[in-house]
């Protein structure tokens, strides 16, 4: 059995309790380069579990327990232990001492390694670890692995009883000499007798100090958690647990049966008769289903808008440099500059729910009115990307004025010869800080066609994915797969190219939600209007290039 002793840290409480680390994920490695990774020990603890046992508590990984473990368990630092030392044993009592005093100060696991790997610097990784016992030790591997704070036992209990009675019999064994006579003997005895009970007073306030520093640190280490978080501050809304659970209420039930706290966390929306929005945690699983839908969305860039409207300034024209002689007259020069207004419009529906489903608890209401608006919405926003006109839609980018095109060099589809000719002009008719950043878009079919192409070699020039979920390559570039792309025909556009950065959509607000019981309650039936607000259109035209079919 192998042996591992890291950088640990351990306290000894009341009655022999004691807790810390007796393992840390990560580096450094210990004496003999071992690293032991997270999870290593999660087999090994379930074995233990089911079988209700425990590793054995030792010292320095030999003889007899010394006590027993009554918590293990892993977390993201390593592996947390809470046990006790069994202070009617003579080991634990003696344990107990030397770890007040500093003598013992470290943690160290006894186990057999099922799974490891050794790495190129000569560091062995320990991926899954059999624990057999966990053992106090005197010198733990790491020089930083000490003991934080020792606590003694509540005054006149059987640990506090028996170190005064050690340190009696210690002291009794140092100041009797042979032929000392019997009164100096009670002095002494009766000086130890003090001193055992004052040192146990002390303890016993240490005690309580420390138990209310205990409880203070932990306050103050949750509210540093909370104002550690990123754009936190200290505010008195509700969680976002109770928003989500006053909103799936509201949709079973209806604001006219929910209680007047449930009430309150809902989110009115902009107009009230539109209804409530949705809480963060719906929308943002709304706006990732809608990537299956509308995938430009993952790829464009998408700004939250609090506005109306939203207004971009774009330079047409920068500034002008002349050369000139020594004494000539300067020529002046001035940027131009124009506005790209962004307006996000309406898109709404409504789905039809029966009050019996509604009541049915087993029905996941939520899932599916998630996954109805997210196809629903994402189906037209993708379209309006795509090819939208501007006017009450968003502005595809098909549409989009500035926009360069390549031609095929055939008026109903790609060249005979060398078809590919066209998407190599399309690549370098971007400059190369775009084409490094750039995607292709188009539909299926014509991504059917394309991975028929081999080059001379007989390599195919549209290339499966190199892992699971990652879209296909061209050219080294992504291809974005949209339904909406037109098919190879004459004078259509199969094909956009371009850094999608140069998109942009705007989310005016989120998703809300108007729950109407009453217009179809002769059929049993409630309607859940829903409607969220979004625009589009392409705010730099230089940044993308189209295919279109023609000779």
């Amino acid at each position: 059995m192998e042996h591992l002793t890291l950088e640990v840290k351990f306290a000894t409480g009341d009655a022999g309790l004691i807790s810390g680390y007796a393992s840390l994920f990560g580096r450094p490695a210990d004496y003999v380069n071992d690293v032991i990774e997270p999870g290593a020990f999660a087999a090994s603890l379930s074995a233990h579990d089911a079988s209700g046992t425990m590793p054995l508590m030792l010292r320095e990984h030999k003889g007899e327990p010394i006590g027993e473990w009554l918590e293990i368990e892993e977390d993201e630092i390593g592996l947390r232990v809470k046990g006790r030392l069994d202070l009617n044993t003579p080991g634990g009592r003696e344990v107990y001492e030397q770890a007040r005093g500093g003598r013992i100060d470290g943690l160290s696991i006894g186990y057999r390694a099922v799974k490891a790997g050794r790495g190129p610097d000569g560091t062995r990784s320990l991926q899954e670890i059999e624990l057999h016992e966990i053992s106090l030790v005197r010198r733990p591997a790491s020089s930083r692995a000490r003991v934080l704070s020792i606590k003694s036992a509540p005054a006149g209990s059987t640990a506090a009883k028996g170190a005064a009675s050690t340190k009696r019999t210690i002291m009794e064994k140092q100041t009797t000499a042979p032929g000392g006579n019997a009164g100096d003997e009670a002095d002494i005895n009766e000086c130890v007798d003090g001193l055992a009970e004052t040192v146990s007073a002390i303890d016993t306030r240490l005690t309580a100090v420390e138990e209310k520093v205990g409880s203070v640190k932990s306050v103050a280490d949750r509210i540093e958690a909370k104002l550690n978080r990123p754009g936190s501050t200290v505010e008195t809304k509700a969680e976002p647990e109770i928003e989500v659970k006053a909103f799936h209420a509201f949709l079973r039930r209806g604001i006219e049966r929910m209680d007047a706290t449930e009430a309150k966390t809902l989110t009115v929306a902009s107009d009230p008769s539109a209804g409530y929005l949705a809480p963060p945690e719906f929308g943002r699983e709304l706006f990732k289903n809608m990537v299956e839908f509308s995938p430009i969305r993952n790829y464009a860039r998408v700004v939250q808008i609090t506005g109306p409207e939203i207004r971009y300034p774009r330079r047409v024209s920068g500034t002008t440099a002349y050369w000139v002689d020594e004494i000539e007259d300067r020529t002046g020069s001035e940027p131009t500059f124009e506005q790209v207004t962004l307006t996000p419009w309406e898109l709404a529906t409504f789905t039809e729910v029966s009050n019996q489903l509604l009541e049915d608890s087993a029905f996941n209401l939520e899932q599916e009115l998630r996954l109805d608006y997210a196809e629903s919405f994402g189906k037209k926003e993708s379209a309006a990307f795509v090819a939208g006109t501007g006017v009450k839609q968003p502005k595809g980018v098909l549409q989009a004025a500035g926009v360069a095109e390549i031609v095929t060099g055939k008026a109903d589809g790609f060249a005979a010869t060398d078809p590919a000719d066209a998407l190599i002009r399309m690549y370098h008719a971007l400059p190369t800080a775009y084409a490094q950043r750039g995607a292709w878009l188009m539909n299926r079919n014509v991504m059917g066609t394309m991975r028929l192409w081999k080059d001379a070699q007989g390599r195919y020039l549209l290339n499966e994915p190199i892992t699971e979920g990652a879209p296909m390559t061209l050219l080294g570039r992504p291809v974005i797969e949209a339904v909406d792309m037109p098919d190879v025909a004459a004078n259509a556009f199969p094909v956009v190219f371009g850094d999608w950065s140069g998109y942009r959509i705007v989310d005016r607000i989120g998703l809300s939600i108007l729950r109407d019981p009453y217009t179809r309650a002769r059929n049993g039936i409630t309607t859940f209007h829903a409607r969220k607000r979004v625009g589009g259109d392409v705010t730099h035209p230089d940044k993308f290039v189209k295919l279109k079919v023609a000779a």
